[in-house]
């Protein structure tokens, strides 16, 4: 697992904010990931004062993070997490080309409906052209800006 932060003056996002610092992990997939990166993402936010994103941040990073595991066909994953003036930025890569989908879970099935919690929480998600990578983001409070 390599993981580097880095903190920018001015940069522009997706959504032409500035960024302010942000981190990436790359690691080999194996279940106890996860749990890791949920560690990860919840230090970084509270260094960053944003600990009223915990519950939301580290459940988006739980989601995409397991279902790059999963369907990632054993491929290296790596999260980055960005901090925006506005916007708080999670991307999970998996380098599969096969982008993740919601998917129809059964009552019986254990399985299926993580990627559903994204949208839920998220200001706006979705995935690279590619497929390689799945994002979101959320939105930080004024009182936190």
């Amino acid at each position: 697992m390599t993981t580097s932060s880095e903190s920018f003056a001015l940069s522009s996002s997706p959504e032409d904010q500035a960024v302010l610092c942000g981190f990436q992990v790359d690691f080999l997939p194996a279940e106890i990931r996860t749990a890791e990166m949920r560690q990860v993402a919840r230090g970084q936010l509270s260094r960053w004062d944003l600990t009223m994103l915990t519950d939301d941040a580290t459940l988006v990073v739980s989601e995409l993070v397991t279902n790059a595991i999963k369907h990632g066909k054993g491929r290296s994953v790596g999260l980055k997490v960005w901090r925006f003036t506005d916007d708080l930025r999670i991307e999970v890569t998996d380098d599969s080309s096969t982008p993740a989908r919601l998917r129809s879970a059964g009552p019986a099935d254990e399985n299926g409906r993580g990627l559903f919690l994204v949208p839920a929480v998220a200001k706006e998600w979705g995935a690279s052209p590619d497929g390689t990578m799945m994002w979101c983001s959320l939105t930080i409070p004024d009182e936190a800006s």
